[in-house]
């Protein structure tokens, strides 16, 4: 069994949101894997310069934080594109580019933000408020955005002077500041927008330790370290390189031979033995994140546009959809396949967080019986056939095998479409798909993890799916400013999902990198992201 994530505080309300310490923290519920989030430079005798190839396991989208929908997008930009507020080892909220949390009004409708001032960004452009006010602006309206839902309902931004962005709200909405601190929080150069418009991904021009270089289509992207940063004395090596590779044997390959000096997303099949090699070490931690089906309802015209009801019995009736979920034995599978690194997951609540509720976690029991009932009461041919679009790698193949063997007990016959990342999330967003196996790195608050994909028109609502109920539920849970009030609505948003089940949860990964000995700084928290920012090598360690 694996350590799960504990507690996560401070998100419960839109005053408690902006000022409190929200944590995470991790029980030893087994000695079996113990939490190593990485060690900062901190006062260890480091060289200066060095180039760093880290083997990333499958290439990014565009470099654009708007449109992206990617977590090796945020691995990039996590280098190169800071945001307003980040999440620390802790899962505390801290400033970035703000220089303080943001204050909000009483009635929760104002929300003032202090940004830093005196700044450049990696053209040099000065950074303040006018220019987090266009980024946001394009985070919010722009066609195509991935941010708008994440957003919430905002009515104006606006600037006070030269260091403050004001967001009025139509109405109060909790989750604004974990919002900001991922990608609705990075910043743009307005220069670099106004020119590049919506190719902006192209060449992106934000504030970070490094500025971006060159990318090769899926080969590499290449980093530099950036003069002009506010804090470059911090910032170390000369480059980095985001080096391709989608295979998990031969990131650990070159692990091994010193080629690459970090790998994200170790297989659970490599771990055991690379967290024994000497020079290497192994970062892990809990996930914020999740891993399920897509079930495509109503995605015809593409994500964001009205559903439109798809004529199969997969998409319009719910007692099929039950079945399969039914069909699936979640713990069975992750701990055959992962073996026993990762744990199953029933909702988009993180376990044993504040928000956490036996009614929010609630699992379905794995009942094949049932599966074949509700599959013969709706009058489908048994096998119902559903073809299922899978990562084409070699973890996700094999759990799509597992699957397939799981689910024909309760009546199905899956046809598993291996497909490549970047042609699946485009798939996703198209909507040209039955059903697909893919997931989420995971946010501090829940509305990141569940309004995202299920709020009726949402940019991340892949499904097409829309239910009046699950709206209310998570509108309010958004604007309330009471945890326990938060924490039941959330319960009652899960519950209701699983009676219409959009989306099936099956799993939570645990956040497994490995770099060389040689290297310190490189850092990996519960959100998935691998930070590269601060890393340098060791002086006594060539």
């Amino acid at each position: 069994m694996l350590v799960r994530l504990s507690r996560l505080l401070g998100l419960g309300a839109v005053a408690v949101v902006l000022a409190s310490c929200a944590q995470l923290q991790y029980p030893d519920r087994t000695a079996t894997h113990t939490d190593d989030f990485g060690t900062p430079v901190g006062t260890q005798s480091i060289r200066e310069g060095g180039d760093l190839v880290m083997g990333l396991s499958n290439e990014p989208d565009k470099l654009d934080p708007t449109t992206s929908s990617s977590l090796y997008t945020r691995y990039v930009m996590s280098s190169i594109c800071e945001k307003l507020y980040d999440n620390d080892a802790a899962g505390k909220l801290v400033p970035q580019l703000a220089t303080a949390l943001p204050t909000v009004a009483p009635d929760g409708l104002t929300v003032t933000i202090p940004v830093r001032t005196g700044i450049k960004f990696a053209d040099g452009t000065p950074f303040d408020s006018a220019a987090v006010q266009a980024s946001l602006q394009r985070h919010l309206t722009m066609k195509g955005s991935q941010r708008t839902s994440e957003m919430g309902p905002i009515a104006s931004i606006e600037t006070d002077g030269s260091d403050q962005v004001v967001i009025k709200y139509k109405k109060p909405f909790a989750p604004i500041t974990a919002a900001l601190a991922d990608r609705a929080g990075m910043i743009m150069s307005p220069t670099e927008i106004a020119k590049a418009g919506d190719n902006f991904g192209t060449h992106p021009v934000c504030v970070g330790p490094f500025k971006f270089v060159k990318r090769v289509p899926q080969t590499s992207i290449v980093v530099q370290r950036d003069p002009l940063y506010y804090d470059a004395e911090k910032v170390h090596l000369d480059t980095v390189t985001y080096r391709i590779m989608t295979d998990a044997n031969i990131r650990a390959a070159n692990l091994r031979s010193g080629d690459i000096q970090v790998a994200d997303t170790i297989s659970p099949q490599d771990v055991d033995a690379l967290a024994k090699e000497p020079g290497l070490r192994l970062l892990q931690s809990g996930s914020l994140g999740f891993q399920g089906l897509f079930l495509n309802i109503g995605n015809v015209d593409g994500v964001g546009k009205p559903a439109k009801q798809i004529d199969t019995p997969l998409a319009k009736d719910s007692r099929v959809r039950e079945a399969l979920s039914l069909s699936i034995d979640r713990q069975s599978l992750v701990d055959t396949v992962f073996n026993n690194w990762y744990e199953s997951a029933c909702t988009g609540i993180v376990p044993n967080s504040t928000f956490a509720t036996p009614a929010g976690t609630a699992c379905p029991t794995f009942d094949p019986k049932r599966s074949r009932q509700l599959l013969t009461e709706a009058g489908v041919h048994i096998p119902y056939r559903v073809s299922v679009a899978v990562q084409n790698v070699p973890d996700q193949l094999r759990y799509a095998q597992a699957l397939q063997a799981s689910v024909a007990a309760g009546g199905f016959e899956l046809n598993v479409v291996p497909t490549e990342y970047a042609t699946l999330l485009d798939v996703q967003k198209r909507g040209n798909y039955e059903a697909m196996l893919n997931g989420w790195s995971g946010r501090l608050d829940p509305d990141g993890n569940i309004s995202r994909f299920v709020l009726s028109g949402s940019s991340g609502n892949y499904e097409g799916y829309s239910s009046p109920v699950v709206d209310d539920l998570l509108g309010r849970a958004a604007r309330t400013n009471d945890t326990a009030q938060r924490a039941d609505l959330y319960a009652q948003a899960a519950q209701a999902i699983q009676k219409d089940n959009p989306y099936l949860y099956t799993y939570r990964i645990r956040v497994l990198t490995v770099h060389s000995t040689k290297i310190t700084g490189i850092e990996a928290y519960p959100d998935g992201v691998v930070r590269l920012g601060r890393a340098a090598y060791l002086t006594d360690k060539g």
